[in-house]
């Protein structure tokens, strides 16, 4: 490939670029959160790399009960966060940063597996035994209430996932009932309440961008376990869901 033809294929890719970019919109209704040591912020064009190595890693698909899917099929499925999830505001999804460094992912939305919402989150190996599991359950917690008007929301984690379902203990879920799969693997359906079971209106933050500070933890809560994904929690203690 001589000089000319190299720069006429990055100029073309720079283009194919800008106009993708171009048809993003801005996010803007996607709160921006923040717990004691996390920002969960809303996905931008060039965090596409860090999500997709995230849901490419092994050990975070096993705790997700799901097999790994094709770098392909997750880079379109990153294009439709911000082209039509965000655009149509489906649901809420972040990516989670720690002091600038990605850390992981979390959503919160209605799902088939329930009559409500479920809470996803996945944290990268190597931000595992950190205690940040638990912090994003809680700060998801906070929004559902506080800006979503949730009372209860629902996690599916894996039958085998000890250390998180441990942890859900703890946050304060409750089992609703098993889930067998076709190949007879077993997925526990929990729930837990947003707020407290005593909380009262003054309990209640402000909705808005940040509540995720200002609302009261539920009962039980600890920042022992960090989280992997919300279908199945993590042998780290992270919480896994689907």
């Amino acid at each position: 490939m001589d000089e000319n033809t190299r720069y006429q294929v990055l100029r073309n890719d720079e283009e194919q670029y800008s106009l993708w970019a171009a048809d993003i919109e801005e996010p803007a209704m996607i709160p921006v959160l923040h717990t004691e040591r996390l920002e969960f912020l809303p996905y931008r064009p060039e965090d596409e790399d860090h999500f997709v190595a995230l849901l490419r890693n092994e050990e975070v698909c096993r705790w997700m009960g799901q097999d790994l899917v094709p770098e392909a099929d997750l880079r379109t499925l990153f294009r439709a966060i911000l082209t039509d999830v965000y655009p149509q505001r489906r649901f809420d999804v972040w990516g989670l940063w720690l002091a600038g460094t990605y850390v992981g992912h979390a959503e919160i939305k209605p799902t088939g597996n329930v009559d409500g919402h479920e809470l996803v989150t996945a944290l990268a190996p190597a931000h595992w035994g950190r205690g940040l599991g638990a912090e994003v359950v809680r700060g998801l917690l906070r929004h559902a209430a506080d800006d979503l008007g949730l009372t209860e929301a629902y996690g599916m984690v894996g039958a085998d996932n000890t250390a998180s379902l441990a942890m859900c203990r703890r946050l304060g879920f409750r089992h609703v009932r098993d889930v067998v799969d076709e190949d007879g693997s077993v997925t526990k359906m929990l729930v837990v309440p947003t707020l407290p079971a005593d909380a009262g209106p003054a309990d209640r933050a402000p909705s808005g961008a940040g509540a995720a500070d200002r609302a009261p933890l539920p009962a039980g809560a600890t920042d022992a376990a960090p989280a992997a994904t919300v279908p199945a929690p993590a042998a780290d203690g992270s919480l896994a869901m689907e």
